[in-house]
């Protein structure tokens, strides 16, 4: 019966997490026999403050309106963060936080567990994993991110621990800040930031973090903690008025990521950082462990045994922590790559910080503290009233009117590899729906070159007509739209049916014979294994890349974009896995690049000075021993150094067997760090879907184009409608005349009518 299981459960830890999950549980089934076992004594505590967004402190009052009560007394409250650059400190407002002392929140779930009959015990090492299973209905592994549970049924749960390039120490101050404070020290060692809140009337808690590299250079590692406090206070005396910090069995250490491949296996569960970690930079830790509480105790209620409530709860929580540990990781990375923003104007490094995770964006930030964004525009140079998405952008020497670029995508329609009515439509309508520039799809350089039959070429006469109807039709009807070619060649991966019809699988018949940098297939077992290329194909291909870009040339594009990603041809050359080549065109990073380079070369000869050159790269290859985000600014340098006016920034999609880290933007890391490190143009790509998403990212520095494939699929008409929703009508998005009279918003049936009185 529902609410009926787990008669005898066992948590071990008792943190935050594990002291809520055994009050709730005992609060709703008070016959529960439930023993907490905590290592320390009840009054050691490590860390000081803890910081709950209200939606978590809404659940827990839901929950345990007596465990809210006694918090709400507690909590110290504010909404104000403040960005210290440079010695300018920038306060953004509206962002509401709440903290308590993590002693205070640990003495009130104490004394709840108490007052409910929950058995605590203290300094009392856990009985082994087996044996408690064996004795309890439910063993809660709520031991921490060391979990002792989890290591030893490590088989059953398959743990994967990151650590990261930071170290970091928690302290204190007896000070309280009035905001939640980021500070930045350039040190002669390197950057080290402060973060910093306040948990108590007169009490702040410090976190002190820099790079390992740089901590080791500045001699940390050979401080204790009462010295490496001194160090940090000196450090930073602006920040605390001179007043010392404080440690609590602190140390210097590195933060781990922990992520499980299962978080239950027969009666036992993780929970808390037991089963996943969040970096602190985001105020996660209690937070998910509370909410991991929570619905632990819903699924008890709900579901009518052990296993189906533990299944229900890794369904329910699962998805929910992967999408704020992917925020935590673009936030701990964004804090370890600190060195390269400290060059930016301090108002848009604040907004750089403040939007570090993609999950505080331009728009949420503006209704918090729309003073503030208009602030950061104005510093960067954009015009009052229009949205960073709409302002222009000289790329090479084609001016583009806004930042939005159709990506390419293949369209698969194209006949002996012409381009016909489709494209001139597909390809004009997004022209005419406002984008800066269009790209086409991958435009093959001859015809063993395409992906599949339907792939469009430029090799010959009637595929560069084809391609000229296209430009003057943009010409013609969006003239300050820009057009480009973005030419490839398959390599590998050619010879295959049209998406629809089987992604990588090969034709059912007429294929054409496949060639590559090593005699490696894409799909083992399934795919047509290439012939490795001779230096006298090489000479023969970068004729055809040269072939395709004076054709090019002539159809009238503005911007012509080499494909060196997604594992084709050039991309093949590029990474360690498709390349195993022992000649002058394999090996290391320079001896991949040679090829690539020398068709970059070929091009860039062909192609007009006075019009954009730009190369697409995959930045990672998702997969262990393949192109690193190191070896992506390296590929990125030597184009720039080789006369690339943009870096286009894609990841993947080079081998079958990737692990993408899939979400909102997730691509976007790679180009923020090519732009910010090498200062370079770039365009960023991936699960783009929202302007929202464009404008944070170009206000932010972190792209300087952004280019969306699907949401252009869903509506040709993409720019201009965001454009709409704005309140925008400048310059950056006009619309063709024949359109003006769709350039509101069209009304709908009123839902929000003024209701008539119909009582005093």
């Amino acid at each position: 019966m529902a609410g009926q299981v787990a008669h005898r459960v066992a948590v071990v830890g008792g943190g935050p997490g594990g002291l809520y999950a055994a009050a709730l549980l005992k609060r709703l089934d008070p016959a529960r026999r439930v023993t907490v076992f905590e290592r320390n004594a009840p009054e050691d505590t490590f860390g000081f403050g803890v910081v709950l967004s209200d939606e978590t402190l809404g659940g827990i009052e839901e929950a345990d309106p007596v465990v809210h009560a006694a918090l709400r007394e507690r909590f110290v409250r504010w909404d104000t963060i403040d960005v210290v650059h440079r010695g300018r400190t920038l306060t953004s407002g509206g962002h509401g936080f709440a903290a308590l002392g993590r002693r205070a929140l640990l003495s009130v779930l104490h004394a709840r567990c108490r007052e409910l009959g929950v058995d605590l015990r203290f300094s009392a090492e856990a009985p082994p994993a087996g044996e408690l299973a064996d004795t309890h209905d439910l063993v809660v592994a709520a031991d921490g991110v060391h979990s002792t549970i989890r290591e030893a049924g490590r088989d059953a749960f398959g743990p994967h621990l990151t650590a990261h390039r930071c170290r970091y120490i928690w302290l204190a101050a007896d000070v309280a800040f009035t905001a939640f404070r980021f500070e930045i020290a350039e040190t002669p060692h390197g950057v080290m930031q402060l973060h910093g809140y306040p948990y108590a009337p007169d009490r702040s808690t410090v976190i002190v973090e820099m790079r390992e590299e740089v901590w080791r250079d500045a001699g940390f590692a050979g401080l204790d903690e009462a010295a490496s406090a001194r160090r940090c206070a000196r450090i930073f005396a602006d920040a605390l008025g001179g007043r010392p910090l404080r440690g609590n069995a602190s140390r210097w250490t590195r933060f781990r990521t922990v992520v499980n491949e299962r978080w239950y296996h027969g009666r036992t569960v993780l929970l808390g950082d037991a089963a996943h970690t969040a970096h602190f930079s985001i105020g996660s830790g209690t937070k998910l462990a509370v909410e991991d509480a929570l619905a632990l105790a819903a699924c008890l209620r709900e579901q009518p045994s052990v296993p189906e409530a533990l299944a229900a709860y890794e369904a329910e929580r699962r998805p929910v922590v992967q999408s704020v540990q992917r925020a935590a990781r673009a936030s701990l990375e964004w804090f370890e790559d600190v060195a390269g923003y400290v060059h930016q104007p301090p108002r848009r490094f604040a907004f750089n910080l403040l939007t570090r995770s993609r999950r505080v964006t331009h728009g949420n930030l503006r209704l918090r503290d729309a003073a503030f964004t208009d602030a950061v525009a104005g510093e960067a140079g954009f015009p009052p009233g229009t949205p960073p998405m709409f302002t222009p952008f000289t790329l090479g020497g084609v001016r583009l009117r806004n930042r939005v670029v159709v990506s390419p995508m293949d369209m698969y329609v194209a006949r002996d590899g012409v381009p016909g009515d489709f494209h001139l439509v597909h390809l004009g309508a997004r022209a005419l729906g406002g984008a800066g520039l269009v790209m086409t799809e991958m435009v093959c350089v001859s015809p063993e070159g395409r992906i599949t039959p339907g792939c469009a070429g430029l090799w010959n006469d009637a595929q560069e007509d084809g391609w000229r109807r296209v430009t003057d039709f943009v010409r013609a009807q969006s003239p300050t739209a820009a057009v480009g070619v973005q030419l490839g060649h398959a390599g590998r991966k050619g010879s295959t049916r049209v998406m629809w019809e089987g992604i990588d699988q090969p034709l059912a018949e007429g294929n054409w014979p496949l060639v590559a940098p090593s005699a490696l297939p894409y799909l083992d077992g399934v795919s047509q294994r290439p012939r490795e290329l001779t230096r006298a194909d090489l000479v023969r291909l970068r004729g055809r890349f040269a072939g395709a870009a004076r054709r090019a040339a002539r159809a009238g594009f503005d911007v012509l974009e080499l494909h060196c990603a997604h594992g084709y041809l050039l991309s093949s050359f590029l990474s360690p896995l498709t390349n195993h080549r022992t000649d002058a065109y394999g090996g290391d990073l320079a001896a991949r690049l040679r090829f690539p380079l020398e068709v970059f070369d070929a091009v860039r000869e062909q192609w007009p000075a006075a019009r954009a050159l730009t190369v697409r790269i995959s930045a990672t290859d998702w997969a262990p021993g393949g192109t690193t985000s190191e070896d992506a600014l390296g590929i990125a340098a030597a184009f720039r150094d080789h006369g690339a006016d943009a870096i286009d920034v894609s990841t993947g999609q080079v081998v079958p067997y990737e692990r993408p880290d899939h979400g909102r933007s997730y691509q976007t890391p790679y180009a923020d760090r090519i732009r910010n490190t090498l200062g370079l143009p770039v365009i960023a790509v991936g699960a783009l879907s929202s302007w929202d998403d464009v404008n944070s990212l170009v206000l932010a520095g972190r792209a300087d184009l952004c280019a969306l494939a699907r949401p252009h699929l869903y509506d040709p008409h993409w720019t201009l409608h965001a454009a709409a929703e704005q309140g925008y009508s400048g310059p950056g998005a006009p619309w063709p005349a024949p359109y003006r009279a769709g350039s509101r918003i069209p009304p709908t049936g009123r839902t929000d009518a003024p209701r008539p009185r119909l009582a005093l």
